[in-house]
């Protein structure tokens, strides 16, 4: 588990999926951890990479930089990224504001995008 103030993330690598799941809120401090979590399921190699956001209350702009950045690096290599929800309020109208939602593949939550 990687931790840092007010977020911690844990992973999981599952033969279909490995799974990020982030706790907390996400901002410049602590989208490093995001980072590195992202970095570490492109190098599991499994066929899809699940960021579960159920968790999250809160996150800046510095999450969709970080997302953005997995969903290109994954799409490189043939690999999906999924948005696992449900998403609060905040980080939902964050994607709509920024008009970035609409580039990621979701799902209701975490188990569901295990099975797209």
């Amino acid at each position: 588990m990687l931790e840092r103030s007010g977020m911690d993330i844990t992973t999981s690598a599952e033969l279909s999926a490995f799974v990020i799941g982030v706790h907390g809120d996400v901002d410049l401090h602590t989208a490093p951890a995001l980072d590195a979590a992202l970095a570490q399921a492109l190098r599991a190699e499994t066929p899809r990479t699940v960021v579960d956001l159920s968790g999250t209350g809160f996150a800046d702009s510095s999450i969709l930089g970080s997302l953005l950045r997995a969903l290109r690096d994954h799409r490189g290599r043939g690999r999906r990224l999924i948005l696992a929800g449900p998403m609060s309020d905040l980080v939902t109208r964050l994607f709509e504001v920024t008009g970035t939602l609409a580039a990621f593949e979701t799902a209701p939550d975490a188990e569901a995008a295990r099975q797209q």
